[in-house]
């Protein structure tokens, strides 16, 4: 694995407008950053990002499991009572899931670590998908890279096909949502409809903002027509806590993700899985704040169980150095997880971000960050295979 600096195409910004990549530059800053790409040879990809992506991945399925099965472990994971039937009832009956994303440690040396799952809304996905296969087409096409240059990315085929399975078994009509303001979660959803639509699946969009509550407690759009089928990129746990949460159990919608994925998203599954699966070479040790091993001597990350972007991180080093991220879930509960620092390259610090399509590993993206916390600041960097 290495860092390579690479000339920008002159036309790529027009290239991003064009295709519909809008959110490439945030605030005046680059988001979408190609004056470098990571380089991986097949063994890295196949031996230490992939294979371990499917284990852990089938690690976290059988602890949705057991974990629908126990009201302790649901309890311990501070998710409302209220949800505990719906959830489970969501995982007996097998309702259908799309797409995570696990964040992933790894310099090229030693295994990959996990730091956390994206299970339930992960974003970074059109540009890990499509636009940064496009940046490598077209920089072959150039001669910037050899022509043999390849990308570990079959995230939008999978897609496609993942949608296609689906598609029976999902009521109608199939909406997808988004908050209205949100560019970046906007043009994600455009990007899966547009996945859904080429698997043959009619769809059409609504801003959450705009889905209304039916007096027979069912969820409706605009026109009052009751929504079958909506994949909402809107944490659930957000919905939990919103005025019409309650009628969720009870409404006959079928969410993507499904409710079940409101077990992957929340932090506290890392210190359950830690317990089941102590000394996995691609786990870190982590822990409740109550247990007395969280003291950590050697180093600790504190994670809120909510917390999403890199929000509301406090980091303690060995030595004694710490960091910190501000955010909005200060009011959560937290765990803490063994420190593993990011490695660092010329640039700042990648992230690996390993995406799960169904259930099969299908590709990476490479977020860069100046700081050891990656935040929804980081630069997204396309990668090669070489």
């Amino acid at each position: 694995m290495r860092r390579v600096e690479i000339a920008e195409r002159p036309d790529w910004r027009a290239s991003a407008e064009a295709l519909g990549f809008r959110f490439h530059t945030i605030d005046g800053e680059v988001y979408w950053d190609e004056r470098a790409y990571y380089a991986f040879t097949i063994e890295e990809i196949e031996r230490d990002i992939e294979a371990p992506s499917g284990e852990l991945h089938e690690m976290a399925m059988d602890f949705v499991a057991d974990c629908v099965r126990d009201e302790a472990l649901l309890k311990r994971l501070a998710i409302p009572e209220t949800y505990w039937n719906w959830i489970a009832e969501s995982w007996r009956t097998a309702e259908p899931h799309v797409y995570g994303r696990m964040d992933l440690a790894y310099d090229g040396r030693g295994p990959a670590k996990l730091y956390e799952f994206n299970y339930d809304t992960p974003t970074s996905l059109y540009e890990a998908a499509f636009f940064q296969w496009q940046w490598l087409e077209e920089q072959k096409r150039r001669g910037a890279l050899p022509a043999q240059s390849d990308q570990y990315n079959l995230i939008q085929e999978n897609l496609i096909e993942a949608f296609g399975l689906i598609a029976k078994r999902l009521p109608r009509p199939f909406y997808f949502s988004a908050v209205r303001e949100s560019i970046e979660d906007q043009a994600t959803i455009t990007y899966l409809r547009d996945c859904a639509e080429q698997a043959g699946i009619a769809t059409k969009a609504i801003a959450i903002e705009d889905i209304g509550l039916a007096k027979d407690s069912r969820f409706t759009d605009l026109d009052d027509y009751v929504i079958g089928t909506l994949f909402k990129l809107y944490p659930l746990e957000f919905m939990f806590a919103e005025e019409f949460g309650g009628a969720l159990p009870k409404s006959g919608i079928h969410l993507i993700e499904p409710p079940w994925k409101a077990i992957l998203s929340n932090k506290g599954v890392l210190p359950l899985l830690w317990q089941r699966h102590e000394n996995h070479p691609n786990l870190l040790p982590a822990f409740f704040e109550d247990d007395a091993r969280a003291a950590l001597p050697t180093g600790w990350v504190r994670k809120p169980f909510f917390s999403r972007e890199g929000a509301n991180i406090e980091m303690h080093l060995a030595d004694d150095t710490t960091a910190a991220s501000e955010g909005p879930y200060d009011d959560a509960p937290t765990i803490r997880q063994a420190v593993h620092p990011l490695p660092h390259f010329a640039g700042g610090y990648p992230l690996i971000g390993s995406w799960v399509i169904g259930d099969r590993p299908s590709g990476i993206g490479v977020r860069e960050d100046a700081t050891l916390i990656t935040r929804d600041t980081a630069r997204f960097l396309p990668h090669v295979i070489e």
